[in-house]
């Protein structure tokens, strides 16, 4: 059956979470699993359980998830953390405006099911980073969460150059800048599986924030 929608998921060492997060996508999904460097095992993991497994050797997010959205066929690509933050079931929640042509880019926007969840040094870094975006852009956004959706032609054509933190900044500064309309959906936000290397991190988040303010600057220039 060919992909409605192609769903990247940049992976570090997800094995424990990747067999509900794929088993949980929705039909006519398929899932594109970007091995970064994992030491455990997930891409055997993610093919077991029916992905499409790349390799990208560039460490960074936005390497892996780049280097998905240019192995996608389908002709909307959605991406979401492989760490079972995330409900995959969701995902056609955020896909559903781009198909019904009322937006080009969706956002979810994290709705915490746990205070632990989502850590609070996280949560105040998120709504610093979307301040700036709401002015910078003049959308009426709340989140720079990981899980979003557009068309795949569409992506492409912005050209992104991140390939650290950055990069999901990048493309709704690029998205923006396009005059995309840009939307956000809520979804549920969950402890993720094991350990975590960004978020769940005070130096994770701080090197996040670095990589954001960065592309803030570069695009203001």
């Amino acid at each position: 059956m060919t992909a409605e929608v192609d769903v990247v998921f940049p992976c570090l060492n997800e094995a424990g979470a990747l067999p509900a997060v794929l088993d949980g996508l929705p039909r006519g999904y398929r899932g594109i699993v970007v091995d970064n460097g994992s030491t455990d095992g997930s891409a055997a993991v993610a093919a077991a359980h029916g992905a499409i497994v790349i390799t990208e050797t560039r460490r960074g997010f936005g390497a892996a998830a780049h280097a998905g959205l240019l192995a996608a066929t389908a002709p909307i690509v959605a991406f979401c953390d492989a760490d079972g933050s995330f409900d995959s079931a969701d995902l056609a929640r955020v896909v559903a405006p781009i198909v019904d042509g009322r937006a080009n880019l969706v956002l979810g926007r994290r709705r915490p099911q746990l205070a632990r969840a989502w850590p609070v040094h996280a949560r105040m870094a998120n709504a610093y980073l979307a301040r700036r975006l709401r002015r910078a852009t003049g959308a009426d956004l709340h989140d720079l969460g990981p899980m979003r959706a557009a068309r795949r032609a569409d992506l492409v054509a912005l050209g992104l150059n991140d390939r650290r933190s950055g990069y999901p900044l990048e493309m709704v500064l690029a998205a923006a800048a396009q005059h995309w309309r840009i939307l956000e959906v809520d979804v549920d936000y969950r402890p993720r599986v094991g350990r975590s290397k960004v978020t769940g991190t005070v130096r994770g988040t701080a090197t996040a924030i670095s990589d954001m303010a960065r592309v803030l600057r570069e695009r203001a220039r």
